[in-house]
């Protein structure tokens, strides 16, 4: 994840994701807030694309934004070289969820063993739709999965998280060319799956 000179904090535009970026450099913990209000749902969406589970995709949301601060208070990285800190935080997003899977089964059977809430409503319909959603997911995942790492990284942040082919070089510190043609082979191998979004001119 390259950083780079982005120009003094003075010439920032106030609640840029540059300017937060130099908020948390200097501690200010109300810039994670407002970088959470920004991309909790969209590290939520990736996370549950990378997991197939909406449980553990919380949990990844939680521990992204937690890791962030303390990268943050420990050994601040350098300014943001981009308009955007979305890419940044899905790569920690990404760190966390391979963390997280080796321990998300156990917390799904120690949830298990919890007795039952006392009944208010009916959460059947609710739930049957998670669990169709994690069933689809996990269909997907087991296909996206025999891909190499660094074509399944790629997919995951242009065809899934919406990053630009820029951003996503800038999250992965490679060059641009590089993500074009991991998603030329990817969509080769998934004609399908890459359908789902318009990559014309980003694969032009």
């Amino acid at each position: 994840m390259a950083t780079g000179s982005a120009g003094s904090p003075s010439d920032l535009e106030p609640g840029s994701d540059p300017d937060l970026w130099e908020r948390l450099r200097i501690g200010d913990h109300f810039a994670l807030g407002e970088l959470f209000d920004r991309y909790a749902d969209e590290v939520r969406a990736f996370a549950f694309r990378r997991t197939a589970s909406w449980s553990t995709a919380d949990d990844v949301v939680q521990a992204t934004f937690l890791n962030t601060w303390r990268r943050f208070q420990r050994n601040p990285p350098g300014p943001l070289t981009g308009p955007s800190a979305r890419g940044w935080l899905l790569m920690v997003a990404a760190n966390e969820c391979r963390t997280l899977f080796r321990t998300a089964n156990r917390l799904r059977n120690l949830v298990a063993r919890l007795p039952d809430p006392a009944p208010d409503r009916d959460h059947a319909p609710d739930i049957d739709r998670r669990l169709d959603d994690e069933r689809q997911m996990s269909a997907i995942r087991r296909a996206v999965a025999k891909l190499p790492r660094h074509e399944r990284e790629t997919l995951e942040l242009v065809v899934w998280a919406g990053l630009t082919t820029t951003e996503a070089a800038d999250a992965l510190g490679v060059p641009v060319g590089t993500v074009k043609a991991r998603l030329h082979r990817t969509r080769r191998r998934f004609p399908d799956l890459l359908t789902r979004v318009d990559l014309t001119e980003e694969l032009s």
